[in-house]
């Protein structure tokens, strides 16, 4: 009995931060397909519960910069793989140059 409370308390706890695909796309006036394609190119991940598809609060900001750059500014999904990429790449030097600094304070 412990074990099935705990295990629908974990369930509401986790839908809390998720967001329902569909009511994302109607707000947003945008196709579901959009979001399946997202996340074939490995984009923003979905997480399916009993086949419903939501999507996580945290990748909300992720989610409307993309679709900024696909419809307002025409870049295809293959440009935003590649920005992303590129964001990715720099936010990673970003944090070595710190790394670096910091390390290097030590020895000043």
């Amino acid at each position: 009995m412990l074990n099935w409370l705990n295990y629908n308390y974990c369930q509401i706890m986790r839908t809390k931060n998720l967001i329902a695909v569909n009511e994302f796309c109607v707000s947003h006036d945008i196709d579901v397909s959009f979001i399946t394609s997202l996340h074939d190119a490995g984009l923003i991940e979905i997480i399916s519960i009993k086949e419903q598809v939501f999507i996580e609060r945290e990748q909300l900001s992720q989610l409307e910069k993309i679709i900024h750059l696909y419809f307002e500014l025409d870049i295809n999904l293959e440009g935003i793989e590649t920005i992303a990429h590129l964001l990715r790449k720099i936010e990673s030097l970003l944090n070595e140059i710190n790394m670096l600094r910091n390390h290097l304070q030590l020895y000043e």
